[in-house]
């Protein structure tokens, strides 16, 4: 009887060993996470850790995500950003089917929020290999059995598998909102958002809510107006549009490097990456690039910015400035205005190369016909005012017709892509 004891004994022992051993990333209904025990969750391949920490000069707490092996402690997520512990009374459990953060006299400053779901099968929360702090039912593995991923709700970061951008089916719009400062994770007044009312979808850097910068339209590489995000051997950049969602995504294809993509405080959209040799982070691009000819609608309409050219602001071919006064007093913002009336039948294009393509909301698309067709279809459309390709890999291929002023025109070096301009006859020579 006491081998029988003892083996059974032994057998207990071994699976507190082997839990404690393969669990470190997950947190059963019966467990917390206490800033005074210190535990934290820590990814199968130890890239990421969550706990509780607070920053240099504060003393709220906060439970957070941060890089495990990189010595500059670099925070991705943070749960509670705008509802900080005052102390160092604080503690992470599953309470029914939600996520909680219990501060001060166990009052909850933070959950998943989701409704009851009566299901029998227990629920636990895992950190994911890449970052990603789940909720699902223990018995079901994949995202079929998420009931709440943090991914849904990014922070100022963006990683590898994460989307931005907008899930239909869920009816979520995930967006990255800069940390107020350095130093303080609470949510600043920065945020880069995905915008798909009419037209192309396009990324815009918002500062209180105001448009400060443009992504360009997807062109099946890039962002237009992100020429720096160019192909890398270690990335793969893809941006899917379907009924399902409209979002962009990149990945990894060499796991030793890291990369990051984080909306910052002073309003610049930044890549990030690190291999565990080079310990600090490279900034790898940001954009705005420069902070005149990136500034959104910076020129006005029918004019394009030029950092080549002095004044910066130039109108198209077939233009003029709508005020030559405030063109003087070097204010741009008027734009310009049509030298001759379009005819509507015997009209053209005058082609201008590198271009960051006019902002989309009143564009039309159609990613069937090539570029011939396209300008028959703008000719025909006597609102028609400009024409360029959908697609630029390949040669080129699908058609944007716009349908009014023509704004936030800029044109690259070598970057950017062609784009075709209305004109009547007159001004075509």
């Amino acid at each position: 009887d006491n081998s029988c004891t003892l083996s059974f004994l032994l057998v207990f022992f071994v699976l507190i060993l082997f839990r404690s051993a393969f669990s470190i990333n997950t947190l059963w209904s019966t467990e917390s996470l206490t800033i005074s025990n210190s535990r934290t969750l820590v990814s199968p391949g130890n890239v990421f850790e969550l706990g509780f920490f607070r920053t240099t000069s504060s003393s709220r707490w906060y439970l957070g995500i941060w890089y495990k092996k990189v010595s500059e402690r670099t925070y991705v997520w943070v749960a509670n950003r705008d509802s900080p512990l005052s102390d160092s009374n604080g503690t992470l459990k599953i309470t029914g089917n939600n996520l909680v953060i219990l501060g001060h006299s166990n009052k909850s400053v933070w959950s998943t929020n989701l409704t009851r779901i009566n299901e029998r099968s227990p629920v636990v929360a895992e950190l994911l290999a890449n970052g990603n702090f789940v909720m699902r039912y223990f018995n079901k593995i994949g995202a079929s059995g998420f009931l709440w991923q943090s991914f849904d709700f990014p922070t100022d970061t963006l990683l590898p598998e994460m989307k931005l951008g907008y899930d239909l089916k869920k009816g979520l719009n995930r967006f990255l909102t800069s940390w107020k400062n350095s130093d303080d994770p609470s949510s600043g007044e920065i945020s880069y958002k995905l915008d798909t009312q009419r037209g192309m979808p396009e990324f815009y850097i918002l500062k209180d809510g105001l448009r400060s910068h443009r992504s360009g339209p997807w062109n099946g590489i890039r962002f237009s107006g992100i020429p720096e995000d160019q192909k890398s051997s270690y990335m793969v950049y893809s941006f899917t549009e379907n009924s399902e969602e409209v979002a962009y995504t990149f990945r990894m294809t060499n796991s030793s490097i890291y990369s990051r993509l984080k909306i910052s405080s002073e309003g610049f959209l930044e890549r990030w990456t690190t291999t565990l040799e080079s310990i600090p982070w490279n900034l790898f691009w940001s954009a705005p690039v420069d902070l005149k000819c990136d500034v959104y609608k910076t020129c006005g309409p029918y004019s394009y910015c030029d950092l080549n050219t002095s004044p910066l602001c130039n109108c198209i071919q077939g233009f003029m400035p709508s005020n030559v006064q405030q063109r003087d007093l070097r204010d741009p913002s008027g734009g310009c205005i049509r030298r001759a009336r379009l005819s509507c039948s015997g009209d053209g294009f005058t082609r201008m190369r590198n271009m960051k393509l006019p902002e989309t909301t009143m564009a039309i698309v159609d990613r069937s016909i090539g570029v011939k067709e396209c300008e028959k279809r703008c000719l025909s459309d006597c609102n028609c005012t400009a024409f360029a390709n959908a697609d630029i890999r390949n040669g080129g291929t699908g058609c944007v017709i716009w349908t009014g002023e023509l704004e936030d025109i800029r044109t690259y070096l070598a970057d950017g892509q062609d784009l075709y301009v209305r004109l009547a006859a007159a001004d075509l020579v």
